[in-house]
């Protein structure tokens, strides 16, 4: 039997049990068996931390030595590479994810992209721009700067879905940029972040309380992290609902904030695209069980060949390999707990009741009774103002939707509260293009084209969230800016540039 996972949070450079010694259990989503206990914080823990990484912030060089910070995040990387296959085992568990799926955008990706990014860019980064001299009123000629500099302490809450690729992108960005921060996990797939939190410890050198871990079930020991004001900014990455509640609690202390919320992606297929790739992506709702923000649960198909896409959107829906996530061959495994499970069945039932058509699937899968699964499910006859075309699910349900044209398609698209990603096909990669930068999202899809990596920005338009993952935009959320002006002194009539303040970045 494999080793249960870290109990132990990271506080002020130690790994710490809770102090009235609780403890939540961690359970596998595919057995329904507990794989170990985590310790569950109290507000006090979390003040511990803020408190502490408020100290690393304020009393130590960690923002005002980026050599240093390069060095650490290239120590973790390296640990990380170590550590990739246990880490794999640990996520397959407590995550519910297939195995398939930890070779690309659960693990690999973001252990090879989201720490050596920002470690690379601390020393390419523009940290301080020169502008041109200008004469102030008094006929002075005042030398200007714009610097950038570290926001300050960054509380970082993540969710359960893509655990460990969001906690590493909030890491790699907020470390890289001199902040200092305090992660608050989901309490759902706490073993990622603990184990994390001992890779910190024992194989970096990154300083005490610079770097800080606190778990709980307790959803309100995180707000404190959005009501403390020695929290400069919150990151986070979750539902609508609970984004706004942070801008809410947020407000009194005139936070800053990354938000990447909910979405409800659509992919428009032109009728001159080649169905047989384009509807592929139907097959994303079963990735990860439909656990993604940005998987595309709309299928918006022309009136004139709607028939056809759902016979093959069925065909291939149907035939989806899912199961055991530890299966090589199984690209959707369980949602991550019963609850979810439930919601996404109430969801099914709520499409039924409006009026749209169950094509295949919409129950739970007589074969696998133990463990949280949903089967594949399709809608078709659905109407973009139903409830399962307009409410995130968060599972493998998707959505058929017919459209008369490419102006109906676009305003089917952008008919929503959302605006995280979506995709278009067509025979006409200029035609595809056109629909794209009409659509009123953060990322376009055009004929199965990339749109993420450690340099692309990735966040929302709309109720989908503020800010940006990744990029030189996620890079410069977590800094501030600067602006200095000071007289050239006088010599001779020339200004001598050694004069110059230079920043400690």
């Amino acid at each position: 039997m494999t080793a249960p996972g870290e109990q132990r949070m990271l506080i002020d450079g130690n790994l710490v049990l809770a102090d009235s010694g609780r403890t939540f259990t961690n359970v596998n989503p595919a057995t329904e068996e507990v794989l170990g206990e985590v310790a569950d914080a109290s507000n006090a823990e979390m003040h511990r931390a803020i408190d502490a990484a408020r100290r690393a912030f304020d009393e130590t060089d960690w923002s005002t030595d980026p050599k240093f910070r390069q060095r650490c995040l290239e120590q973790l990387q390296g640990a990380l590479e170590v550590d990739l296959e246990a880490l794999r085992e640990e996520l397959i568990r407590e995550v519910g994810c297939p195995r398939m799926t930890t070779h690309g955008p659960q693990l690999d990706s973001p252990v090879q992209d989201a720490l050596r990014w920002p470690a690379q860019q601390i020393g390419e980064f523009r940290w301080v721009t020169e502008l041109p001299d200008a004469t102030d009123p008094g006929g002075r000629v005042n030398a200007r700067q714009v610097l950038r500099e570290p926001a300050g302490v960054v509380g970082a809450i993540t969710p359960w879905n893509f655990p460990f690729e969001v906690i590493l992108n909030k890491v790699g960005q907020a470390l890289a940029t001199g902040n200092t921060m305090v992660l608050k996990p989901a309490p759902d797939t706490p073993f990622n972040a603990t184990r994390l939190a001992r890779i910190v410890t024992e194989q970096t050198d990154i300083p005490a309380g610079v770097f800080n871990v606190v778990m709980s079930s307790d959803h309100l020991v995180g707000e404190e992290l959005t009501l403390s004001p020695a929290v400069d900014l919150i990151s986070f990455t979750g539902s609508t609902a609970v984004g706004r509640r942070i801008m809410e609690k947020g407000a009194s202390t005139m936070k800053r904030l990354f938000l990447e919320l909910g979405g409800k992606s659509a992919t428009v297929v032109l009728e001159d695209a080649d169905f047989s790739e384009a509807l592929m992506m139907g097959m994303a709702v079963c990735f990860h069980a439909g656990q993604g923000c940005a998987i595309p649960t709309r299928m918006l198909l022309p009136r004139s060949r709607y028939a056809e896409g759902i016979e093959i959107l069925q065909a291939m829906l149907s035939a989806v390999p899912y199961g055991d996530p530890q299966r090589p061959d199984v690209i959707m495994g369980p949602v991550v707990s019963a609850k979810q499970r439930e919601r996404i069945l109430g969801y099914i039932q709520k499409g039924l009741k409006e009026g749209a058509t169950l094509a295949l699937g919409g129950g739970r899968p007589e074969h696998l009774p133990t463990g949280w699964f949903v089967e594949p499910t399709l809608f078709t006859d659905v109407d973009n103002s139903m409830s399962i075309a307009q409410e995130e699910i968060f599972g493998p349900v998707l959505v058929a939707i017919p459209f008369d044209d490419d102006d109906d398609a676009v305003r089917i698209a952008n008919d929503s509260q959302y605006g995280l990603a979506g995709g278009v096909f067509s025979g006409s990669t200029e035609r595809a293009l056109a629909v794209a930068k009409r659509i009123r999202t953060g990322q376009v899809s055009v004929n199965g084209g990339m749109t993420y990596g450690p340099d692309m920005p990735f966040g929302g338009y709309k109720q989908s969230g503020i800010g940006r993952q990744n990029g030189n935009e996620g890079f410069e959320q977590y800094l501030e800016v600067k602006a200095i002006a000071w007289p050239r002194p006088r010599s001779g009539g020339i200004h001598d540039d050694n004069e110059r303040p230079r920043p400690l970045l």
